[in-house]
């Protein structure tokens, strides 16, 4: 990822990110105790921003936090930091906590006032080979916690098994539990099977997509049936294609699997498809 552009949000307040300072008793940082997003911007244009807010707002309920602000002020507070940051194509990155205290509970005390912290990074480039030739994926037990539909910040288990990823030469881990497929360790993932896109069903086991909803939207768009339903591990190594999505990966094609093939070992068909079409759908939105 590229350095963060210069200017960032601390509590509603615009100011250099070197300058930006807050208290070592905060919850996120004492608990992990604060949900997050990433907002993809193209042109300048915060993409699918509705989307991105309805998310926070279900995380932050389900964390008992009060939304420091309304979906208007949001919007113009990260319009705001993104044209003061230059526009054109970044994202944010932007996290609630649940605030400050004097000590450390357990039990949050009453009455804490939430931390909220914004910064942009320049859109981070696709290597060339991504569109070319895929990934490389390894599967391993999904070892998060219970609830992996709130976005939190506490995400110790996801870098380590993202760490387990690179140490085998991998993008990226895809997840299973109790012989069932979840999700990414910082991605959602979409089966090709028989010409249908198969997703999980959203859950307490994985996060509820935002850009998940986007290529569902742009498949169905495109006449390839989606159905949403339990994948078992032997459906996901006889997939025929299988794609990878997030914020700032959009839709990318995975083509090996534990350093098996996955189809023919190149990115499928309708990937090059849907890859094309969300190309064309971020710049109008």
């Amino acid at each position: 990822m590229s350095k963060p552009f210069d200017l960032c949000l601390l509590d509603g307040v615009q100011m250099p990110l070197s300058q930006a300072r807050i208290s070592p008793l905060d919850r996120s940082f004492l608990f992990g105790d604060g949900v997050y997003e990433v907002i993809p911007v193209y042109d300048g244009r915060l993409f699918r921003f509705q989307a991105h807010a309805e998310r926070l707002a279900r995380s932050l309920a389900a964390l008992r936090i009060p939304d420091p602000y309304s979906r208007t002020q949001w919007r113009e507070q990260l319009d705001q930091l993104v044209r003061a940051n230059g526009g054109g194509d970044q994202y944010v990155y932007l996290q609630v906590s649940r605030g400050h205290e004097e000590g450390r509970n357990h039990i949050p005390p009453q009455g804490l006032v939430p931390t909220v912290f914004v910064y942009c990074s320049p859109w981070p480039q696709t290597p060339a080979e991504v569109f070319t030739e895929g990934l490389k994926c390894i599967t391993t037990a999904d070892t998060r916690w219970a609830r992996c539909d709130i976005k939190s910040v506490a995400l110790l288990a996801n870098i380590l098994l993202r760490q387990q990823a690179a140490e085998a030469g991998a993008s990226e881990a895809i997840l299973l539990r109790d012989g069932k497929l979840t999700e990414g360790s910082a991605s959602t993932v979409h089966v090709i099977s028989g010409g249908q896109l198969l997703t999980p069903p959203n859950s307490h086991r994985l996060l509820p997509g935002t850009t998940r909803g986007v290529v569902i939207e742009i498949a169905e768009s495109l006449g390839i049936e989606h159905r949403s339903e339990d994948i078992t591990e032997a459906q996901l190594r006889s997939a025929d294609e299988i794609w990878l999505a997030s914020a700032t990966r959009e839709v990318q094609p995975v083509t090996r699997l534990d350093d098996r093939n996955v189809g023919t070992g190149l990115p499928g068909p309708l990937w090059q498809r849907v890859h094309a079409r969300y190309q064309t759908l971020k710049r109008e939105s």
